[in-house]
């Protein structure tokens, strides 16, 4: 709801400021027509305005391209993956809410358990908006990753630290063989 609210408001922004730039721009081509001859004045009117108005009118499909169209194409794309790359046991909610444990998937249906007493439903596959199980997989090896990274990490910094503490240690011995020597 809020991106679209985002989004409409974006867009209204932009074209206001494509009516203003428009008008600006066609007010700058009045302006320099009227100093020039009366065969110029028409040329640059005519290519003022349509550079004035195709320019904004570019730049707003731009925008909206990346803003909108660009990212729910890769959403689509990822989602079409997700539920194409089903397998049994998956644990899946579909656009409706209800929540199951994937038994059997077909070309474009998949059957689920839903309940405690483990009713069976036949669902399309488009009707399927998130993978839980995939989620969690996703998740786990995220934290293993990580916690991966840290042992390495906390490893490397005890191995640095052992090599800072025995450094410690062989200058106090060697300070104290000095001290012995020097008192014989």
């Amino acid at each position: 709801m809020k991106f679209k609210k985002l989004f409409s408001s974006l867009i209204a922004s932009v074209s206001m400021s494509a009516l203003a730039a428009f008008t600006a721009i066609s007010a700058f081509a009045e302006d320099a027509a009227a100093e020039t001859t009366a065969a110029a004045k028409s040329n640059q009117s005519a290519g003022g305005s349509i550079w004035g108005f195709l320019l904004p009118l570019i730049l707003m499909f731009l925008l909206l391209y990346f803003i909108a169209i660009r990212p729910q194409k890769k959403r689509d794309k990822e989602l079409k993956e997700m539920q194409n790359s089903l397998e049994v046991g998956d644990e899946i909610i579909t656009g409706g809410g209800i929540v199951g444990i994937v038994v059997r998937t077909g070309d474009d249906t998949v059957v689920i358990e839903t309940g405690g007493e483990r009713h069976k439903l036949r669902i399309k596959k488009w009707a399927i908006t998130e993978n839980v199980t995939a989620v969690e997989r996703f998740k786990e090896m995220k934290a293993a990753a990580a916690a991966k990274k840290s042992d390495s990490a906390g490893v490397a910094s005890a191995k640095l630290s052992d090599d800072d503490d025995n450094e410690a240690d062989k200058k106090k011995e060697s300070k104290k063989k000095k001290k012995n020597s020097d008192e014989e």
